[in-house]
């Protein structure tokens, strides 16, 4: 049985799904004005490799992620560059996408876009003003009323008198009280705004996931989920107006991904602090990106390095060089390696410990090498598909460990490589040893590896200081 840690009761608890086999899940996706960090990305990579490890595991997953196409930053971006707001969020979208293809993150099942659920987001502010979770103020916005909600900061763990009393109030706030949170906004010049009976406006940012998640899933879901900050206050906010709007529970499990960090900060636009993924793409493979991300448990900070990225570098390679000269083309059956596996990731989709057995698979098939080839194919082929749901062994070996290994700007060139090679080989064929040494060297300087097998040169891209110890993940 999966365990799932929630963070509503603090617990791992057994994944139990409303219909059989089946599971809804939502997750708060980005607001699109500027280009994904590896913050986000991690989120993004994170709920894909669950997703399918769910569908590896026999569910049918009904996979939600939304986008949030209008919000200040968005609008405060588009002022910035004195171009439309639809012209901000069309680019970030489809630049999100380029990178989300890049790490191999499958679209999801739906992705909603706030501007599509006015009407929806509407109903349910209506339904909280009529049931007076909800009021109009003064200056026209729509608040929620926190005191409304007896179970306000139990998601959180949070006490409402310890917020209430840490709050500051501005003296003009319309909020009768310093908790509540905006469910309308009233228009404001050169900004977007939509029709509703309490005049031109716009949506506050924690209704549109309320309308967008129960219209996909249901008035009450399995999973919610996404990065640690949004908690407090946005899933705390999601609940409550939630769960007062329909009177039902809202969701049943809640997870949260932990921050990526530097220096001990967490990574964020707002500090300024981020690399984005294109960044990193211009220098590093794009599994390794995707390496990285899964190779630490979920919940936990991952605190990143340029350093870290070449550590894990080295640590794809092993698993390229383990498939490397084998037939895949069938699967050795009832391996232990995959019940290993699957335990791992039934306790809460630990993919550290995953990665684990991955590695117990690479020494198993180098073993298998000298003894039974064919059975060492039959391996790898498990180890590639395990491998799979992580987002990672997606390419051809021989490809990833030449040119797919090249930084885009190391300044490399595979054709200089490929002669290089060529010439020391004629100088091999020669015995001219000091020539073909002096090339191995140069290319070595380079970080290009040269392997002699079979009568035949190949070649591989590493670390200059490459760390050998295939234990290592």
């Amino acid at each position: 049985m999966i365990q799932v840690y929630n963070t509503a009761t603090k617990q791992k608890e057994t994944l139990q799904t409303q219909a059989p086999n089946k599971i809804g899940i939502y997750v708060c996706g980005m607001t699109v004005y500027n280009y994904i960090h590896l913050g986000n990305a991690r989120v993004l990579a994170m709920f894909d490799t669950i997703t399918r490890y769910l569908r590896h595991r026999g569910f049918e997953v009904n996979y939600i992620r939304n986008i949030t196409d209008v919000d200040d930053k968005i609008i405060t971006k588009a002022h910035e560059n004195k171009e439309p707001v639809t012209a901000v969020t069309e680019r970030f979208i489809n630049a999100m996408h380029e990178d989300e293809d890049a790490l191999n993150i499958l679209r999801p099942s739906h992705e909603p876009r706030a501007t599509e659920f006015m009407a929806k987001m509407i109903k349910m502010i209506e339904t909280l003003i009529e049931k007076d979770h909800a009021y109009v103020a003064d200056n026209g916005d729509v608040y929620y009323r926190v005191s409304s909600f007896e179970s306000y900061g139990a998601l959180s763990h949070q006490d409402v008198n310890d917020l209430r009393a840490g709050s500051r109030v501005d003296v003009v706030d319309a909020k009768r009280d310093p908790l509540d949170f905006v469910l309308w906004k009233m228009a404001k010049p050169d900004e977007p705004a939509w029709p509703s009976p309490w005049g031109e406006g716009r949506p506050g940012w924690h209704i549109e996931c309320s309308a967008m998640s129960t219209h996909h899933l249901g008035d009450t879901f399995d999973i919610h989920g996404g990065g640690f900050d949004l908690t407090f206050p946005h899933h705390e906010n999601e609940r409550a107006q939630s769960e007062a709007a329909t009177g039902k529970p809202f969701v049943k499990t809640w997870m949260h991904v932990g921050y990526v960090q530097i220096d001990k900060q967490k990574m964020s636009k707002s500090l300024g602090n981020f690399f984005t993924v294109r960044e990193l793409l211009t220098r590093y493979h794009p599994e390794v990106v995707r390496y990285l991300i899964v190779s630490s448990h979920y919940r936990s900070p991952l605190n990143f390095s340029l350093e870290q990225l070449d550590t894990t570098r080295s640590a794809l390679e092993r698993l390229y060089l383990a498939l490397r000269d084998l037939d895949l083309s069938q699967e050795e059956a009832g391996t232990e390696f995959e019940t290993r596996f699957n335990k791992a990731m039934d306790d809460d989709f630990n993919t550290a410990n995953g990665l684990a057995v991955l590695f117990d698979m690479v020494r198993e098939v180098n073993r298998l090498r000298e003894t039974d080839l064919a059975k060492a194919g039959r391996v790898a082929a498990v180890l590639k598909r395990l491998a799979n749901l992580f987002g990672i062994l997606n390419e051809d070996p021989e490809s990833y460990l030449t040119a797919g290994q090249v930084e885009t700007e190391s300044g490399v060139d595979v054709s200089e490589i490929e002669s290089l090679i060529a010439a020391r080989n004629q100088a091999r064929a020669e015995k001219d040893w000091a020539k073909s040494d002096q090339i191995r060297d140069e290319l070595a300087a380079r970080g290009i590896l040269l392997e002699d097998k079979a009568g035949e040169t190949r070649w591989r891209r590493v670390a200059l200081e490459e760390n050998t110890d295939d234990t290592a993940s």
